[in-house]
């Protein structure tokens, strides 16, 4: 079981952490998100933040389940509403925040599976 948890928590922190580089830097690729979404831009570190953060505490976790098991349910509100803002407009390119959401339902249900089970 902590394989599968450990595995998971990892992708899971890497591909959070890449997307949260992304709006930190000031990248072209969640403006344009932003802007399909009718986002204000300004929104767009805020949101970096969150990635960050879920990231991190996804990691800290190891250490501090309770972070951990945090992290990823903050994640998986943070995927629900990227998913819900992709809808509202629209879009039919929901794979990306699909897998972001699967992939924090799978983080989020391993953490609680793997320290229930220890």
């Amino acid at each position: 079981m902590f394989a599968a948890y450990a595995a998971v928590t990892i992708v899971a922190a890497v591909f959070t952490g890449a997307a949260a580089v992304t709006y930190l830097i000031d990248h072209d690729y969640p403006k344009a998100q932003l802007d399909m979404k009718r986002l204000p831009r300004s929104w767009g570190p805020v949101l970096g933040v969150l990635l960050a953060a879920g990231s991190l505490g996804l990691l800290a976790g190891f250490a501090v389940p309770l972070l951990g098991t945090l992290a990823a349910a903050g994640l998986v509100a943070y995927f629900v509403g990227a998913f819900g803002a992709h809808l509202r407009v629209g879009s039919r390119d929901l794979v990306g925040p699909a897998v972001f959401l699967a992939l924090s339902v799978a983080a989020l249900t391993l953490n609680i599976a793997h320290h229930r089970l220890s």
